[in-house]
């Protein structure tokens, strides 16, 4: 074909590659995760996570505020209860620290996603309700639903079950709707493998469990047909919104899931995915426009909504904010 096509011409100045790319980033489609602790009076910030900090119940409005101002306007929440029990009852309480704190978000104009999981919450660290030393899977979904409605009922916009129970979106929906909430959207993690990179959220959220692992519920990262199934099974019971956890080591799955399914794709660039690219950064190893190839990865793999701790830097226009 040489020379009547020469690929060339369109790559030859920035705006011609601007206006010929295929995969774009949008602000739009990004989520930033937000920590909010009960415990503490002022923000600070993540050792393990560079540059990002936990907010207080204080400071939450300044915080949202601020993404608004940027331009981001999807938030997800975690919180970190100053009381924890084995029940995780600070999970689906009235004066909880999400219920609390989601007010601050919704009155910015801020689309509020509910992270809904008790790991945070128990003393024990596990994401539900113990029999023994055994996660118990149906008990745990009575509390699923609880927490469910609790977090719609302070105005969550979008309840985001991570907890990988099976059960977990169909009683969450049946809940909800039983309620008056059968407008909530709900976004399923419904691949989340049992990953190495989840080490500095387990500090940011004081979740690390206090015996054994999450490996009974959470995925095998060799298995790529059972999170086909498991997505299937979330559409099924509910889901709106369908995830796959993590993401930079999980691109293939993105891939297939976005070719199977006709829902709207998330992904989670978890905290170890920060932690390794900004680190590499900051230390001079890669250049930062790492991260725009980073983020652009994971939509060119086929996602349609991506969480990530990128999502403020890059509002902010990231030269000299990292």
């Amino acid at each position: 074909m040489f020379p009547e096509y020469r690929p060339r011409r369109l790559r030859a100045n920035p705006l011609l590659r601007s206006l010929t790319g295929e995969t774009k980033i949008s602000l739009d489609r990004l989520i930033m995760p937000v920590f909010i602790d009960e415990n503490l009076t002022e923000p600070q910030e993540i050792p393990s996570l560079p540059s990002i900090f936990t907010q207080t119940l204080d400071s939450v409005d300044e915080y949202a505020k601020h993404l608004k101002k940027i331009g981001v306007n999807t938030v997800l929440l975690f919180g970190i209860p100053e009381k924890k029990d084995s029940e995780g009852s600070q999970s689906f309480a009235d004066d909880g620290v999400i219920q609390r704190s989601i007010k601050s978000f919704r009155n910015n104009d801020l689309l509020v996603v509910t992270d809904l999981c008790m790991c945070e919450y128990t003393d024990h660290g596990h994401c539900g309700i113990l029999r023994g030393k055994e996660v118990w899977n149906d008990k745990t979904l009575d509390y699923y639903g609880k927490i469910a409605v609790s977090q719609a009922e302070a105005g969550s916009n979008i309840i985001a079950p991570s907890g990988m129970m099976d059960g977990q979106v169909k009683k969450i929906r049946n809940e909800l709707d039983g309620n008056g909430f059968e407008n909530i959207p709900i976004m399923a993690y419904s691949a989340k493998y049992a990953s190495s990179l989840y080490g500095p959220f387990r500090d940011a959220a004081k979740s690390t469990p206090s015996f054994g692992d999450r490996k009974t519920y959470q995925m095998d990262p060799a298995n790529i047909n059972e999170a086909m199934r498991e997505i299937e099974l979330d559409i099924e019971e509910g889901a709106d919104i369908i995830m796959v956890k993590p993401s930079l080591f999980y691109m293939d799955v993105i891939r297939e899931a976005s070719t199977i399914f006709n829902r709207p794709l998330a992904a989670y660039g978890v905290s170890g995915e920060y932690n390794m690219i900004i680190n590499a950064v900051k230390n001079g190893f890669i250049s930062e426009s790492a991260i725009n190839e980073y983020v652009t990865s994971v939509f060119r793999a086929g996602a349609d909504i991506f969480i990530t701790y990128f999502a403020e830097s890059l509002a902010e226009g990231m030269k000299g904010k990292i």
